[in-house]
């Protein structure tokens, strides 16, 4: 039986360290990245834009969900609102595919150290801070399920999502 993952999470909680984590830990898994999808310069939030990167995903995990090649599809992406999730979900032909919805989420405390140290690195822009801790209190809203990585590594948090914690 076919696994999707959809994993969201704010800025720097660690979704894509998690997601890479995960499909080291299941035999015939693909990673989606969903900033893969829009890595664009400069970065545009319009309608227009926002239609095509639901295409863009929309289209790569569907393929992802028909291919024999793989048992497990893990997508991980921001998801910080319902209506971005419904509308993923309802675009999506997972046929019997079990469809797991999981937030990463953590203290602010937490979440400002990891940011602060991306932004040291070279890897986040300052501004990006500010713009994470004001997307953590959105994923208690959620209709998904909460996973706490304030303290967990994320080889801890990829065993706790494939049932292994």
């Amino acid at each position: 039986m076919k696994r999707l993952y959809l994993i969201g999470g704010p800025m720097g909680v660690g979704k894509t360290t998690v997601c890479r984590a995960l499909q080291k830990s299941l035999d015939r898994s693909v990673f989606l990245d969903g900033d893969w999808c829009w890595d664009a310069r400069p970065f545009q939030v319009t309608a227009e834009t926002k239609a095509m990167v639901m295409e863009n995903i929309s289209f790569l995990l569907n393929n992802f969900l028909r291919c024999s090649a793989y048992d497990h599809v893990i997508f991980g992406w921001v998801l910080h609102q319902q209506a971005i999730l419904d509308e993923l979900r309802s675009r999506l032909t997972a046929g019997d595919a079990v469809i797991r919805s999981v937030s990463l989420v953590c203290t602010p405390e937490a979440l400002t150290a990891r940011v602060e140290n991306d932004i040291r690195q070279g890897r986040r822009e300052p501004e990006a801070l500010a713009k994470s801790l004001a997307y953590l209190p959105l994923y208690g809203g959620l209709d998904t399920e909460k996973l706490d990585v304030s303290s967990r590594t994320p080889e801890e948090a990829a065993r706790f999502l494939a049932g292994r914690a």
